[in-house]
């Protein structure tokens, strides 16, 4: 049975660099290719190829496939954590054929690869490769479920003429992004979907063991496939995934305290704007809550461990910066910001809707995605925060301290909760449990 395939868009951008190592078959070409390259756009969309000197125009999309399993290709100044605090390039090698296609007058790379041999990189990219054994089969459960349940989704979206991530309000406009954004492939590479850095980040024995041990399993919820959703840290509580993308409710992804079943801590009302202070006030104890090196190394990469305030965090801006920053990145010339007043909350505390209250005018804006862009030169670590206020002589805000809980929507497994309890013993199925109540772990043929 042949396994099945999986395209991921690595990189956008007028021209790519890339080497290939190793020999590469191509129909557009008359003879087998390796050694650096160069793809550009003509002036008709066609794509240029560019070898050892030689130029030939290859159509508007083509591939290389490599000769065997030994060869691998590098792409040069791949961006990685576009538009977050982390935003860095990188160049990237990864196994598989290699896809050009044209896609909104830029040139983009794709990967074309068995899905198990992508989930090895995934999982050795979302997080440390060094991790549990126990930890590292549950992500491999989650990253298998979503991405097949993204295939479906994408499948069932063709169909649906009228579909929009888009709702204008009389005062406002609620928007979310996701999956929808790619039509010309499965996935991308970077954090809006998952972490995807080919073989570039160190693949371990354990990686290797935890997708021998869980393969073909996912996660399913009354016969389909689970869209298993997962961010760094949840704060204490997760969120339901219709407070982030489109009002659909999944029960497997509604809101639980991240501690033990015996915790002591009732789950507080978070939609409550004095429950929510409290709650962001507060360190409860929770899985998620910790400061343990070595746990935190399971998790986070070299990079992200340039965020280390991610649980219980601050940010400030003063009231020309916030001025600056909400014009840029609306539009909207509010004038002097009066106020950021919350409108709704979900059940882990983060907003939903936002009122942002300016001299000139006023804009109520969600949901949580869009508020962490537009109150961030990239994005805040969540939405989960509340607002104090300091005020100059004439009454007006002078600065806008937003006090937060947690890294990320908050939607389904925190992984620095999933990897303490690993590190606490408990067994995966365990610890999949506990993040998509009433999900059951299921083998499926490929």
């Amino acid at each position: 049975m042949s396994k099945p395939l999986i395209t991921v868009g690595i990189l956008s951008s007028p021209v790519i660099r890339f080497r290939l190592n190793g020999v590469f078959n191509c129909v557009n070409l008359r003879e087998p290719v390796e050694g650096d390259g160069e793809i550009s756009i003509l002036g008709n969309n066609q794509l240029s190829l560019q070898f050892h000197h030689t130029q030939a125009e290859v159509g508007d999309s083509f591939i290389l496939e490599p000769v065997d399993e030994t060869c691998d290709f590098e792409l040069f100044d791949v961006t990685i954590g576009l538009r977050f605090h982390w935003e860095r390039k990188e160049n990237q090698r990864f196994k598989g054929a290699l896809k050009f296609i044209v896609e909104e007058e830029q040139v983009t790379a794709v990967n074309v690869l068995p899905l198990e041999d992508y989930l090895l990189s995934v999982i050795s990219s979302e997080m440390s490769a060094t991790s549990s054994l126990e930890f590292l089969k549950t992500h491999a459960v989650i990253s298998r479920s979503w991405l097949l349940a993204q295939q479906e989704k994408c499948s069932k979206l063709k169909s649906v003429e009228d579909y929009r991530s888009f709702l204008p309000e009389t005062d406002g406009y609620i928007r979310w992004y996701d999956r929808e954004a790619h039509v010309h492939y499965d996935v991308c590479a970077d954090d809006h979907c998952q972490r995807y850095q080919g073989i570039t980040k160190i693949s371990t024995h354990h990686v290797r063991e935890a997708l021998k041990q869980t393969e073909g399993e996912v996660l399913t919820y009354n016969h389909a496939i689970c869209d298993a959703r997962f961010s760094k840290c949840c704060g204490g509580i997760t969120e339901s995934f219709e407070n982030v993308w489109e009002p659909v409710a999944h029960p497997y992804l509604a809101n639980i305290m991240d501690g033990d079943a015996i915790s002591p801590f009732p789950l507080p009302d978070l939609t409550n704007e004095q429950e929510a202070e409290k709650w962001i006030s507060t360190t409860p104890d929770v899985f998620c809550n910790t400061s343990d090196k070595r746990i935190l190394e399971q998790v986070l990469n070299d990079y992200d461990r340039e965020t280390p305030d991610f649980f219980r965090w601050q940010t400030t801006w003063t009231q020309h910066e916030i001025k600056d920053l909400l014009f840029r990145k609306t539009g909207v010339d509010f004038g002097d910001i009066i106020d950021l007043i919350p409108v709704e909350r979900g059940p882990s505390g983060r907003l939903i809707r936002l009122k942002i209250v300016g001299s000139k005018q006023s804009l109520i804006i969600g949901k949580e995605l869009e508020i962490r862009k537009v109150l961030s030169e990239s994005h805040l670590y969540s939405a989960a925060f509340i607002v104090e206020k300091t005020l100059a002589e004439s009454g007006l805000p002078e600065k806008f301290i937003l006090k937060g809980a947690g890294w990320g929507h908050g939607v389904g497994l925190c992984q620095i909760g999933a990897a303490v309890m690993g590190n606490q013993g408990y067994s995966y199925r365990e610890i999949l449990q506990h993040y998509f109540p009433g999900a059951k772990i299921e083998r499926i043929n490929n």
